[in-house]
């Protein structure tokens, strides 16, 4: 039978995670679904701190989550720390569409919790990146909405949302739920937009503008 819970972190992992959201003071909101395989997303991105913040919360909720790197990163003598941290080398040489190779990887996988930037970079931004949104389409799993609010110390996972093909409808979702949170410089949080909304798109295009 297929696998439906999500993919777990081990003990270590855990502990590190809990005495991580405990040091800096975040309290933990939320748990993990039940869901074998999701594109993970987190907002808002103003830090590098934000990074850390969101592998300790996915942690201390004991889920095991995936991130994509250029392979170049992943040799020694850094290689096989980062791969501990979730990892996944790429290779972006390739003329294949990153999006379908990416959702290759979630048809390979038996759980896979993968993180995909939609800011693509802590300065301000006037759109998202839409590339969590089309590989989550393309390979057919959910979107699990991390979060960072550091008005009130408060983090977790929320929303969760399989994408209806409804850009604008979804997109009108992601708005309501991060709404709410505001990140260490809420000066550089720039709208939650796709560039495709306002190309007034009515299908989905192939393509996205990137995944980070």
């Amino acid at each position: 039978m297929p696998r439906q819970s999500a993919p777990r972190c081990g003990p270590i992992a855990h502990f590190i995670g809990r005495v991580w959201v405990r040091a800096f003071g975040w309290k933990v909101e939320g748990s993990a679904p039940d869901i074998a395989k999701c594109v993970f997303i987190a907002a808002p991105h103003t830090s590098n701190w934000d990074m850390p913040h969101m592998l300790g919360v996915a942690w201390t909720l004991g889920l095991r989550v995936a991130w994509m790197g250029k392979k170049q990163m992943f040799r020694w003598p850094f290689g096989r720390f980062f791969k501990a941290l979730g990892g996944i080398p790429i290779d972006r040489s390739g003329t294949n569409n990153m999006v379908q190779r990416v959702a290759e990887l979630f048809a390979e996988a038996d759980g896979l919790y993968l993180v995909v930037p939609v800011e693509g970079t802590r300065s301000r931004t006037d759109y998202w990146k839409s590339g969590f949104y089309h590989i989550a389409r393309e390979a057919d799993v959910h979107i699990i909405c991390s979060y960072l609010d550091y008005t009130h110390g408060v983090t977790g996972v929320g929303l969760v949302l399989k994408p209806s093909g409804d850009l604008g409808a979804d997109m009108d979702r992601l708005r309501e739920f991060y709404a709410p949170y505001e990140g260490r410089y809420p000066k550089l949080q720039g709208p939650i937009r796709l560039r495709e909304e306002d190309l007034l798109v009515e299908d989905l295009p192939a393509v996205s503008d990137g995944i980070g």
